[in-house]
């Protein structure tokens, strides 16, 4: 044993213990087990992904899926003792899932005092039917999956079976990833769904379950087929995009069923909408030499600045698919003009990483409509409108420079809240140019240089009490007051109350999950933790699609470091590993994610990965040491997942503390976790486990037959 071994607490683990299988398995199954995991991630995000699109509700609760998916994996390991499989199930529930949300689209407007979301009509199924609806969809489909996963789990001694659990996950993230790359429409998915099940099914089913799991993979690639066929409909990696042609050369663009951009000519514009115009009447002498226009989309708002004389516009655009709408079907044709410089980029980042000076920076309607895949209250573009962000605006102007923004605010206090973050930023209250009737057009204008801005109105709060500025902390410029809005605590009070209900007539009691407490209380921790990366990255590097799917990847990543280091060494002193996280949570508490934005672009990643990932690794070594001693280790990975749903509740905690506290938490979770952890948790020399990691015989018996102890 090296020197370096014994100060860290960690021992070389001996050949026979990281090369033996359970007895139940040996090699046969890995491919498996891989391909399985593959599956279940795949699937997993797809649904986000396509549910999203066509049940509006879910672009502002996407994590509700995230939610009923870890219920669901969950059961599925509880429940994956029984005698009889339900993974042959998978399919036809899958069908008919797509079938229901297709039958009953959803396209809403819900507004309120409390929290904006932004939408077209009523229509559909009400939100209290359709959410708990698919939650419990969800929460099917991903059980019977993951019954098929659980029973191959089960053959492997537990860390073996983690390790090709996560690397079948990241090759699901790899595979959804590019073809989120490609804006392949949802027929790809359901295509590599259905591929994955036959390989999987094939000599496992008698002929009639054979010939039922065939048809349903038909009936869900025709489906999805269909949909992806549909006139002037495409898929971008954010949205289900329509543009569909009007009179007059005139197209309406609708994102996943929201109206969302027009596209028209200039001459148009100006007579129904003059007020895009109104910026530039504001300093008429402004020479426009630069002009930059965040959420460019269709091209609109550059063909506007171009006609008022700007000799260069750099437009943004987080869509690809918007932009290439915009090139091809815009009449004034902005971003053929060599003058234009295109960046598919997030907004804020694009800001952050340049170094160059505007006389105008407009940011044009940058509402996504959506959600980061997977989170509960980060839209894309939450970090664009932070007081931080409004900052780096300002500081990006030139010494006459003007900043402008306009959208449908839809309520006035919301028109308050971003007024009076400019005027808390620029020092001096904004101009406004609106129709005079909220839920209109509105325009906040204004300059470092007072006298730079001629104002026909100068904005007044219209309320005593104006709504504090957002932060990069508490990024959510759509809610009205650090509060967890009554609708998400009605919804997530059912979603307990299901997931408990749920749990009991599935698996009963299972006193034998006492055991497995600690484990628990890692998933909720865990989860946090995973949320706290992808908020981290999105503030550092952008809110782009791209970079959510690698901090996932890098999660993964640096999981599976953590396991191959637990194969190979013993930690002799647990104790010491939750020491260590303790000290790494408070290295991230005590470094705010936004001291690194003045970093550049390597060292701010380098930071990024070491703060974001380091608590992650030690975390999982944590786990690790934990789950390879084990009894049932699908019962423990169940036990798992279930707190990882518990997590997934816990971080609408957010919304009142931000997104920092949320390692007070996460540490909290883990101090429970040592706490509730099992005494005698080494194993013995010949390799058995602990009594007190074992579950009572006949409880095990009945749960896991597959597995030994």
């Amino acid at each position: 044993m090296s020197l370096a071994a014994d100060r860290t607490g960690l021992e070389p683990a001996s050949a026979a213990e990281s090369s033996v299988a359970r007895a139940t398995g040996a090699t046969k199954g890995r491919g498996r087990l891989v391909l399985l995991s593959f599956l279940m991630l795949f699937v997993e995000l797809a649904l986000i992904r396509w549910a999203g699109s066509n049940v509006v509700y879910l672009s502002y609760f996407s994590n509700f899926i995230l939610l009923g998916s870890f219920l669901g994996i969950g059961i599925g390991f509880l429940r994956s003792g029984s005698k009889v499989g339900s993974f042959q199930r998978a399919a036809p529930a899958l069908a008919v899932f797509v079938l229901f949300v297709l039958l009953f689209p959803v396209h809403v407007d819900r507004s309120g005092t409390q929290l904006l979301y932004f939408g077209g009509q009523p229509s559909g199924l009400p939100i209290w039917v359709m959410l708990p609806v698919i939650f419990v969809a969800t929460a099917l489909i991903m059980a019977t999956i993951a019954d098929g996963v659980a029973r191959t789990f089960a053959r492997f001694e537990p860390l073996e079976a983690y390790r090709l659990d996560i690397i079948g996950s990241m090759l699901g993230i790899a595979a959804f990833s590019l073809l989120s790359f490609l804006e392949a429409p949802p027929v790809a998915w359901g295509s590599v769904a259905a591929v994955c099940f036959a390989v999987l099914l094939l000599r496992r089913t008698t002929i009639i379950v054979g010939l039922q799991n065939g048809a349903a993979l038909i009936v869900l690639v025709a489906i999805l087929a269909s949909e992806s066929t549909l006139p002037n409909t495409d898929w971008s990696p954010y949205y289900k995009v329509s543009a569909t042609p009007g009179a007059g050369g005139k197209y309406d663009v609708s994102v996943n069923g929201i109206p969302h951009q027009v596209i028209e000519s200039l001459g148009m514009r100006r007579e129904t909408e003059p007020l895009y115009f109104a910026p530039y009447e504001r300093d008429p002498d402004n020479p426009l030499g630069r002009v930059l226009v965040v959420g460019a989309g269709t091209g609109s708002d550059v063909a506007i600045a171009l006609s008022q004389g700007a000799e260069r516009v750099d437009a943004v655009e987080i869509d690809p698919h918007l932009y290439a709408l915009g090139r091809e079907l815009n009449p004034e044709h902005p971003y053929q003009d060599p003058r234009v410089q295109v960046s598919i980029n997030d907004g804020r980042a694009f800001l952050q990483q340049s170094n160059q000076r505007y006389d105008m920076i407009l940011f044009a309607l940058p509402d996504s409509l959506t959600l980061i895949a997977g989170q509960s209250s980060l839209r894309l573009e939450s970090y664009l409108f932070t007081a931080q962000a409004m900052q780096v605006a300002r500081d990006h102007l030139a010494p006459r420079g003007m900043f402008a923004m306009y959208n449908y605010y839809r309520e006035q206090w919301l028109v308050d809240r971003l007024a009076g973050t400019l005027n808390e930023v620029y020092g001096h209250p904004p101009c406004i140019d609106t129709t005079g009737t909220v839920g209109h057009f509105a325009v906040l204008t204004t300059s470092a240089d007072p006298g730079a801005v001629s104002c026909k109105t100068v904005w007044h709060p219209a309320e005593r009490d104006v709504p504090p500025p957002a932060t990069d902390d508490h990024p959510f410029v759509y809610l009205r007051t650090p509060s967890i809005p009554s609708i998400y605590l009605l919804t997530l009070g059912l979603i307990l109350l299901v997931s408990i209900l749920v749990v009991r007539l599935s698996v009963g009691r299972q006193r034998g999950m006492r055991a497995y407490l600690d484990l628990f209380f890692m998933g909720a921790a865990f989860l946090l933790l995973e949320t706290k990366s992808v908020v981290q990255f999105a503030l550092l590097f952008g809110t782009t699609w791209f970079v959510n799917a690698l901090v996932f990847g890098g999660v993964l990543l640096s999981v599976l470091a953590a396991i191959e280091v637990a194969r190979r060494f013993r930690v002799t002193r647990p104790g010491r590993l939750y020491v260590a996280l303790l000290a790494v949570l408070l290295v991230a508490w005590m470094v705010p994610p936004g001291s690194l934005l003045s970093l550049s672009i390597v060292p701010r990643f380098l930071a990024a990965v070491a703060i974001g990932f380091g608590p992650i690794f030690v975390a999982n070594l944590i786990f690790a040491e934990r789950f390879r001693n084990v009894g049932s280790s699908v019962f423990a990975f169940g036990a798992n997942l279930l707190g990882a749903m518990v997590g997934g509740v816990l971080e609408y905690g957010a919304l009142v503390v931000g997104y920092r506290a949320l390692l007070v938490v996460v540490a909290a979770l883990y101090l429970l976790a040592f706490v509730c952890r099992p005494k005698g948790t080494v194993k013995a020399g010949n390799g058995k486990v602990s009594p007190a990691l074992e579950l009572p015989r006949s409880r095990l018996s009945r749960s896991v037959p597959s597995a030994t102890s």
